[in-house]
């Protein structure tokens, strides 16, 4: 046990550099993605396009690279980015108001109403901006839904919830199996097939409205993340410092579904980010929230920046990014069984 609490202070004391050391590798990984690419652009053009809308750089590069950079690759890298935060932001939350070290951003059913949305959308023939936002409200009716039947049932709040989510989850799951399978499997069935494993492939600017939810999301996690610490000592306890435990849960709980349900929105499913980064997080700055969630997002970011490179580059026909997310996350969730008796929050 000194030992544990040895190590944490260690990790809070060297937590800031670490921060800013994340901070920067996002920013450098950020910028070389502008160069990974069928099309090569230098990474100095990348730097003076990009900068050209903020200050007036004269123009050497040509209407290809531009193309490339704004329309093409901005937006994918952005949003990349912005999915990988949340995603991560969202399995600390989780972590920290369920007090588990399994949960996810979909342990409520999120993901599963966000799949069943899309893809009702897409056997009803709609189109990208319909399907986004079809996933996004039944992502956030699933919840709502989940949240009605926690609070019905008798017995303790916190687990219902995790239930309702099991099985609301687990419901929504056999209703995109049946849809799967009376969609036409020529047309319908490959668009959500390929929707369900994941992808950026069809990020646009069109799609940056969704990131304004994102930060609405986003901003109350990071400043509510000194209170999460006080989940971790218990309700009671918390409850003599000043808290109101069930509403910190539930606004804690909203803000993590708003981000999680705009994510897979825009992106399809895309699990693991938000059970592994949260814990490689933990491991360079501590359970600390006060570190632990901007670490997370950063980390996040960054994570789903390089995997999105390696899908879009690897072999001439993109890999799907939830399959490549699998391949670390499978692997780490094995190890974090094997050290569940040494303590992983």
């Amino acid at each position: 046990m000194k030992k544990t609490q040895a190590e944490n202070e260690r990790k809070m004391q060297r937590a800031v550099p670490v921060i800013i050391g994340l901070a920067i590798v996002l920013v450098v990984l950020y910028l070389l993605s502008f160069t990974f690419g069928r099309f090569d652009v230098p990474i100095g053009s990348v730097i003076k396009i990009l900068f050209s809308h903020v200050f007036p750089i004269e123009a050497d590069w040509s209407e290809q690279m531009y193309s490339a950079v704004i329309n093409v690759r901005f937006p994918r890298i952005t949003i990349a980015a912005a999915v990988g935060c949340c995603l991560s932001a969202a399995g600390a939350a989780y972590q920290g108001v369920f007090q588990n070290p399994m949960a996810s951003p979909d342990i409520l059913g999120a993901s599963n109403g966000a799949a069943f949305g899309a893809a009702l959308s897409i056997l009803l023939g709609a189109g990208a901006a319909a399907i986004t936002g079809s996933a996004f409200v039944l992502s956030m009716a699933t919840v709502a839904l989940v949240f009605a039947i926690a609070q019905k049932a008798p017995g303790n709040k916190v687990i219902n919830l995790i239930l309702a989510g099991i099985m609301i989850g687990s419901l929504l799951s056999a209703g995109t199996s049946y849809l799967k399978l009376v969609a036409d499997p020529a047309e319908q069935l490959p668009k959500i097939t390929y929707w369900l494993m994941g992808s950026l492939n069809g990020s646009s600017l069109k799609q940056f409205p969704i990131l304004i939810l994102m930060a609405v999301g986003l901003i109350p996690l990071l400043l509510l993340r000194w209170q999460i610490n006080l989940l971790t000592l218990g309700d009671d306890e918390a409850k003599t410092l000043g808290v109101n435990t069930n509403r910190l849960r539930f606004w804690l709980i909203i803000f993590a579904t708003l981000v999680t349900a705009s994510s897979v929105s825009v992106s399809g499913m895309i699990g693991w980010v938000g059970l592994v980064i949260p814990h490689l997080s933990r491991k360079l700055v501590g359970s600390n929230y006060r570190y632990l969630m901007p670490a997370s997002m950063i980390l996040g970011a960054a994570f789903l920046i390089a995997v999105d490179d390696v899908a879009r580059n690897l072999i001439a026909t993109e890999l799907p990014i939830g399959i490549l997310t699998a391949f670390v996350g499978a692997p780490f969730f094995i190890y974090l069984l094997f050290r569940k008796d040494k303590g992983v929050l």
